[in-house]
């Protein structure tokens, strides 16, 4: 039989096969690869750069200004598709390379899938070293993308044409899987990219890879069952897991069903609505009053879609209860046995189906004096959120949580949030009231500062029709504001949230509580004795965002932070709302950390606030717990 052929180079063969590739589930098909971001130089533009121009109606481009903010995007975008669909990024060889490592650490702690396509070295090798290649005396075959192997789930440097056709559907079936899923790279030398290559037809056909929803093993699921109901303090710990699965209405029949309270780490915030009956809030360092005492006082954790990260375990020492068990109901057999729990391998929403109908048959509830308990500890902590919200004095500078709030007052369920790194998380995970299940967007497996923005215009691709918000602050803003001038060429109308607060305020705190005295976190000048404890500095972050083409509004109270963010909200273009705020005080600020983080203190120290912090330190690391 006579196979027929399309000779074409590697790059346009590539392009064409991930236009062709798609995803199923529940049903519902999309594109996998929705568009390719890129950043020309020597090692991709005559290759991918070219072949993005021969296919350009059938793969969409967008122009990024830094290739570590590009992944963000297409990580924003794979986020909101619930990881059915994702963007590539294309890259020159060297340092557009290597920019890319941190954007691919991100992907792969938070199980997102992105696609890769670094330009790299020759493989024919015709002239050794060539610009930007990094010789290594005891290794011919290693270049600088070599980088991306620990941060990729998948990795190949396709040296010769027909190599892509194996890697390339390695690739797909990588970024597709639900367990394995994350960062996942295709090296391809320049000149490789160019080289042309007869492919067969079957290559470029469409496929659907199906992303699976696996039931839970009778035997883990009648365990689980035994658990629950022998149980008298049940807490939920929602993950993000619930998010990927879409499980957040399956989640709540559970819930509704069993009455069993439901936590939420970073990820899994809005898995519930704020104002369910069974929704107890944030858990963990950053979590709420109520979620965090259940936690402590639980004989039975069930964590549904989560890393049991130290923010949510307050690095081993929050569940206190010392009868406490673990059930895991994970679809990552790594996951589900964290703990030394009871695994119940599965996908979320039909793990979660499965349980509820197991315990409906036997009409299993939560005793009433325990949903009293936390449904009374919910309103006090609610009166707490409303405290840090109100503005007694809408003339007068805002605190952080008065930004928040009155962020929180204007939006509906269809506005979606984005924060990362900085103090901003740790305020929106205690005082946020997720109205949507895709509402809260926080990156907190990485707490990579500088995602927020770029990430905001791959969700802005993915939702078109929903207000996007970046909430960043003057650090974060800092570090990756580049892509403002994407959002302004695409016309991608997101909304910047930006904070001014003259350094890095969560750092800075957590500084001075382990004897760092705030050293080297405020933004200011330089004083006599070598320490920033000068004046602020006179930077202009608005006129900055204005330079980059952004239309700012400025705000210096309450009251025009009100007006400002009700005027961006309604903007059809990129707007950026600024507003500085002041310290936070006993009445405005955000509640303290309710729960530890293990932040090793120095063990010996001449300065007192170091030995203060060091037998505070010592006193929470007593209280760790190894669960076995």
């Amino acid at each position: 039989m006579t196979t027929s052929t399309t000779r074409l180079t590697v790059a346009q063969a590539l392009v064409r096969f991930l236009a062709a590739q798609y995803t199923e589930r529940d049903g519902r098909r999309q594109r996998l690869i929705g568009a390719t971001w890129g950043i020309f130089g020597h090692g991709n533009v005559a290759g991918l750069g070219q072949a993005l121009i021969e296919y350009a109606d059938v793969m969409p481009y967008h122009q990024g200004r830094n290739e570590q903010s590009m992944v963000h995007a297409a990580v924003g975008y794979a986020r909101q598709s619930n990881r059915l669909s994702t963007h590539a990024v294309t890259t020159s060889i060297g340092p557009g390379a290597t920019n890319l490592v941190t954007g691919a650490a991100l992907a792969t702690i938070n199980h997102l899938p992105v696609l890769l396509l670094p330009g790299d070295v020759f493989a024919t090798r015709p002239a050794d070293p060539v610009l930007q290649q990094l010789e290594l005396p005891y290794a011919g075959d290693v270049s600088v993308n070599d980088t991306l192997r620990p941060v990729s789930r998948y990795f190949d440097r396709i040296t010769r044409p027909e190599a892509l056709i194996p890697s390339a559907l390695q690739a797909m079936r990588v970024l597709t899987d639900p367990v394995e899923t994350g960062a996942v790279t295709l090296a391809l030398p320049q000149d490789v990219q160019a080289e042309a290559y007869d492919w067969p037809e079957e290559f470029f056909a469409e496929r659907v890879w199906t992303v699976r929803r696996p039931g839970a093993d009778p035997t883990e699921l009648a365990e689980a069952v035994r658990a629950i109901r022998s149980a008298r303090r049940p807490l939920v710990i929602a993950g993000g897991g619930v998010h990927h699965s879409r499980a957040e209405e399956t989640l709540a029949e559970f819930a509704e069903s069993t009455r069993i309270p439901v936590a939420s780490t970073q990820a899994g915030k809005g898995s519930l609505r704020h104002d369910h009956p069974q929704d107890v809030g944030g858990v963990g360092h950053t979590g709420t009053a109520t979620a965090d005492e259940l936690a402590r006082t639980a004989d039975l954790v069930i964590g549904v879609g989560t890393r049991y990260t130290d923010f949510t375990t307050a690095s081993g020492t929050l569940f206190e209860n010392p009868d406490v068990r673990f059930l895991n109901l994970n679809i990552a057999p790594f996951d589900g046995h964290k703990l030394a729990g009871l695994p119940l391998i599965a996908d979320a929403r039909s793990g979660l189906g499965e349980l509820t109908e197991a315990l409906g048959m036997h009409g299993h509830r939560a005793a009433d004096s325990y949903v009293t308990e936390y449904t009374e500890d919910k309103e006090r902590w609610e009166q707490r959120v409303d405290a840090c919200f109100e503005a007694d004095e809408p003339d007068i500078r805002p605190t952080q949580p008065q930004v928040i709030g009155a962020l929180d007052a204007l939006v509906d369920e269809s506005d979606i949030i984005i924060s990362a790194a900085g103090s901003l998380p740790g305020d929106l995970h205690k005082l946020w009231r997720a109205r949507s299940c895709d509402q809260y967007h926080l990156e907190y497996g990485y707490s990579c500062m500088g995602y927020e923005i770029p990430a905001a215009i791959g969700v802005k691709l993915a939702a078109p029709e929903r207000n996007v918000w970046a909430l960043v602050g003057d650090g974060t803003y800092l570090m990756m504001p580049t892509e403002i001038v994407t959002a302004v060429q695409e016309g991608i109308a997101i909304k910047i949230l930006l904070v001014q607060n003259h350094g890095y305020a969560s750092i800075g705190g957590l500084s001075e509580s382990v004897g760092g005295e705030r050293f080297g976190t405020a933004y200011r000048f330089t004083s006599d004795d070598g320490t920033f404890t000068g004046a602020p500095l006179p930077v202009d972050l608005a006129a900055n965002a204005a330079s980059l083409g952004m239309r700012v509004l400025r705000a210096k109270t309450v009251r025009d932070l009100r007006a400002a963010l009700a005027e961006a909200r309604a903007a059809d273009t990129p707007t950026c709302v600024y507003v500085e705020t002041k310290t936070a005080d006993t009445v405005s600020g955000a509640p303290p950390a309710q729960a530890w983080w293990d932040v090793p203190v120095a063990e010996t120290a001449t300065r007192s606030s170091a030995v203060k912090a060091r037998e505070l330190y010592e006193r929470h690391v007593s209280t760790r717990r190894r669960h076995l």
